[in-house]
C-alpha cells in the first residue's frame, strides 16, 4: 500500500459508522413491532443501507465463536446467528449520516446518490444471480451493495475531496474515474475498498467478489456489471455507456440485448420505488422500445 492508502485504512478501520436516518427510523419501528419484527423484515431494512450492512457483518465476524469456522456472508444468516433481540440491543440508536453531514454543504446529497446507486446495483446483481441459478444470490447482492463503499466513506469523512472529484468529472465526462481519484487522493477508491474489507474483517468472499482481477469468475462479472450499470444510468438513461452495458448483460445472461434492456427496466422500477429512503428522485427512463434502438 502507498502511504496515503495506509493512512486512510488506518483512519477508517476503527470508525463507528453512521446509518441513514430512514434506516434508523425503520429499525426503531420494527423494534416496537414485537413478534412482527421477523428476521426477513429486519433483513429487508438492513439491505437498503450499505453502512448498516457493513456493521452487521462486521459485528458477526468480530464476535464469532471459536467453534464457528465458516464466515457469515449474508444478512439472513447473520440474523439467524444473532437473534432479533440482541440485534435490536446492539444496532438501534446509532448516529445518522444526516446528523454527521448537516453542515457539509452538498456532501449529504452526494452520499445519498451513491447509496441509492448501490441499492440499484444490488437489485440488478440479485436479479442476474437468480437468473443464473447462483448458489446464493444474496452474497452477490451484498457484494454489489458494498462495491462503492470506499466512495461512501470519502463523502462521509472527507466531503471536500469527494466534492472535488465529483466536480472534476462533472466538468469533463471523458475523464476516467480512476485517474481523477489518483490525482485528488493519490490512489484508486477500488484499492481502498479492498483494503477496507480486510481491515473491517468482513468475509473474504466479499473481497473476492469485488476484485475485478478475478473477472473470469461469472459471480465477479455480475457484481462488476451491476455496479457499472448503476453508475452509468445514474447520469441519465441516455448515457452513452449503456449500450455497452446491455451487451455485456446479454452475454452474461445468454439473452438478447432487447431482453436485457427490459430486465434492467423492470428492476430499475423496483429500485426507484424506494427513492424516499435516500431522498434521490428517480430519473426519467427511456421506454424499452426506444432503448432497443441503441442496438
Amino acid at each position: 500500500m502507498t502511504t496515503a492508502l495506509q493512512h486512510w485504512v488506518g483512519m477508517l478501520r476503527e470508525i463507528k459508522l453512521p446509518v441513514l436516518a430512514h434506516t434508523a427510523n425503520e429499525l426503531t419501528v420494527l423494534q416496537q413491532a414485537g413478534d412482527a419484527a421477523t428476521p426477513k423484515r429486519i433483513s429487508q431494512v438492513v439491505l437498503h443501507d450499505p453502512l448498516m450492512t457493513v456493521q452487521v457483518l462486521q459485528y458477526l465476524q468480530q464476535h464469532r465463536s471459536r467453534h464457528r469456522t465458516a464466515d457469515i456472508t449474508t444478512i439472513a444468516h447473520a440474523l439467524m446467528m444473532l437473534g432479533t433481540t440482541p440485534f435490536f440491543a446492539h444496532f438501534v440508536g446509532h448516529s445518522t449520516i444526516e446528523a454527521r453531514l448537516s453542515g457539509a454543504g452538498n456532501a449529504l446529497d452526494g452520499l445519498r446518490k451513491v447509496m441509492s446507486r448501490a441499492r440499484h446495483a444490488a437489485l440488478y446483481a440479485q436479479d442476474w444471480a437468480q437468473r443464473r441459478h447462483d448458489v446464493d444470490p444474496q452474497e452477490i447482492m451484498i457484494a454489489a451493495l458494498l462495491h462503492d463503499i470506499a466512495e461512501m466513506m470519502l463523502w462521509c469523512y472527507a466531503p471536500a475531496l469527494a466534492l472535488e472529484i465529483a466536480g472534476t468529472q462533472q466538468l469533463d465526462r471523458t475523464l476516467r474515474s480512476e485517474d481523477v481519484q489518483r490525482d485528488v487522493i493519490g490512489f484508486r477508491l477500488l484499492d481502498l475498498q479492498l483494503e477496507l474489507i480486510a481491515a473491517w474483517q468482513l468475509p473474504a468472499l466479499l473481497r473476492n467478489l469485488m476484485d475485478e482481477t478475478r473477472m473470469q469468475n461469472p459471480r465477479v462479472q455480475i457484481v462488476a456489471r451491476a455496479a457499472a450499470l448503476a453508475r452509468h444510468s445514474a447520469h441519465g438513461w441516455d448515457n452513452l455507456a449503456l449500450p455497452y452495458d446491455y451487451e455485456r448483460i446479454s452475454e452474461l445472461l445468454n439473452i438478447s440485448c432487447d431482453e436485457a434492456a427490459e430486465r434492467v427496466a423492470a428492476v430499475a422500477r423496483e429500485a426507484d420505488a424506494d427513492w424516499t429512503w435516500y431522498g434521490v428522485p428517480p430519473l426519467e427512463r427511456k421506454p424499452v422500445a426506444e432503448a432497443a434502438n441503441f442496438f
